[in-house]
C-alpha cells in the first residue's frame, strides 16, 4: 500500500513538472526569422532563480559564418561571438499572467535591443517572441527544439 501511495505521489508530480514546463519558454527553440520564415538558430532558455536568460545554441542560418560576431552591438556583446552569446536577459513571469517579461532581447545581426514578452502557445510546442522598441514592436514565432 506504501508503494502504490509513493508511486502514485511521483507519478503526480512528474505529470505536473512537465505541465509546468510545457507552459513555460524554458528549453531549446528554433528561432524563425519573422521576414523569410528561414530557421536561423536554436536558442536555449534558461531559468536561473525565477529569472530567464537564452544563449544562442546553434547557428543553422545557411551561408552563416559559424565565427558571426556581433559588430552591431552596443553593449558587453560588441565583437562577441555570437554562437553562446546571451541574448535574452532579465525575464520573469508576470503575475497572474501565462507570459513572462521584463527583460531584453538582442538581435544580434542589427545589434538592437527590444524589451520582450515571451509567451508559449499551442501546449508549449510554439514560443510567441514580441520586441519592443518604443511603440513599436516586432514578432516572431518560435518552434521547440527536440
Amino acid at each position: 500500500m506504501k508503494n502504490t501511495l509513493r508511486m502514485s505521489t511521483m507519478l503526480m508530480a512528474s505529470l505536473l513538472a512537465m505541465a509546468a514546463q510545457a507552459n513555460s519558454p524554458v528549453g531549446r527553440w528554433h528561432t524563425i526569422d519573422d521576414k523569410t520564415g528561414e530557421t536561423r538558430s536554436v536558442v536555449t532558455i534558461e531559468d536561473a532563480g525565477g529569472v530567464l536568460r537564452g544563449k544562442v545554441s546553434q547557428i543553422l542560418r545557411k551561408g552563416a559564418p559559424p565565427a558571426a560576431t556581433c559588430e552591431k552591438c552596443t553593449d558587453d556583446r560588441k565583437d562577441q561571438a555570437i554562437l553562446g552569446m546571451e541574448i535574452i536577459r532579465g525575464v520573469k513571469k508576470s503575475s497572474g499572467n501565462e507570459y513572462w517579461e521584463g527583460g531584453e532581447i538582442l538581435d544580434p545581426e542589427e545589434g538592437k535591443l527590444y524589451r520582450v514578452r515571451l509567451t508559449p502557445i499551442e501546449g508549449g510546442t510554439k514560443l510567441q517572441v514580441r520586441g519592443f522598441l518604443g511603440p513599436f514592436w516586432r514578432n516572431q514565432l518560435w518552434v521547440k527544439a527536440p
